[in-house]
């Protein structure tokens, strides 16, 4: 039999048995069964989460021999678990629809921007899930979370974004841009000068993006909205910005800042000769 044990920075312990099913995200009590298979199906309202993850995230369900995770979420995840193989440590990125089975182990799950610490102000939430086989089934101790009420206003909110057509959100795409391609092999993030010359290429016009610091001062922007205040790259750690820009890329498509649908539309516009006014 297994054992899953589930914890979180201010967030109740809680400890699965074989069997069980826990529901979890901002108000997942609404996707509780309303018929006797609710029995072992627990509900955990996670606190001070944002208001734009979505009410149902994860699912965890509990058999004899595997545990799974399927994410229901719109908000993008990442799971990541340490196995004995090869390459050491797997990391997942979820997407809505998405389910894979935990390791024995620690496994750590990673909403993004999915805690709120202040008006506007978000970091990540981390959650383990630790998964161990057991022998006594008396060890196995469900806990049941108290749901908080679904209102009109329970709404799931939109995640901070950059504003298309922006900008800042033409830098990041054009930062981005080599991995949303499938140039996984492109040898370091773009330049300034090569951002440039792809947003010129895109638009016919880059506003002021030919000077370095403008395109420096459009990174930092973004990097502060990608990671938030708390964690912003820039300021919580030392270095040139040509040295954070791979992390910052990866987050950028990691949250779906801008994504290969943005990347096409670009495309299309430029092909069409209304790269400035791309939606008209």
């Amino acid at each position: 039999m297994l054992r899953v044990t589930l914890r979180g920075a201010g967030i109740p312990t809680v400890v699965l048995g074989s069997g069980d099913t826990l529901l979890m995200g901002r108000s997942p009590d609404a996707a509780l069964p309303a018929d006797d298979s609710a029995v072992n199906v627990t509900a955990l309202a996670l606190p001070h989460v944002a208001p734009h993850v979505s009410r149902l995230g994860g699912e965890v369900s509990v058999g004899e021999e595997v545990v799974r995770l399927r994410w229901h979420a719109s908000t993008p995840a990442q799971l990541s678990s340490l196995f004995d193989a090869p390459g050491g440590a797997r990391r997942v990125s979820l997407s809505e629809g998405m389910s894979a089975l935990l390791d024995e182990g620690e496994n750590q799950l990673l909403i993004y921007r999915g805690r709120q610490t202040g008006a506007g102000a978000f970091v990540d939430l981390v959650l383990t899930l630790d998964v161990e086989a057991v022998q006594d089934e008396a060890e196995q101790v469900a806990w049941a979370g108290i749901p908080l009420p679904a209102g009109d206003d329970d709404a799931t909110a939109a995640a901070p974004q950059l504003e298309r057509w922006s900008r800042e959100w033409y830098v990041a795409l054009a930062l981005t841009e080599p991995w949303l391609s499938g140039a996984d092999d492109y040898p370091r993030p773009p330049s300034n000068r090569e951002i440039y010359e792809r947003v010129l290429a895109w638009r016919g016009h880059a506003w002021n993006l030919e000077r370095a610091q403008r395109v420096d001062d459009a990174i930092r922007s973004v990097a502060r909205l990608a990671f938030g205040p708390a964690d912003d790259p820039f300021t919580s750690t030392e270095g040139r910005v040509q040295n954070l820009r791979f992390a910052v890329a990866r987050r950028i498509a990691e949250i779906g800042l801008v994504t290969m649908t943005d990347l096409q539309a670009v495309l299309i516009a430029q092909a069409r000769g209304n790269g400035i006014r791309p939606d008209a």
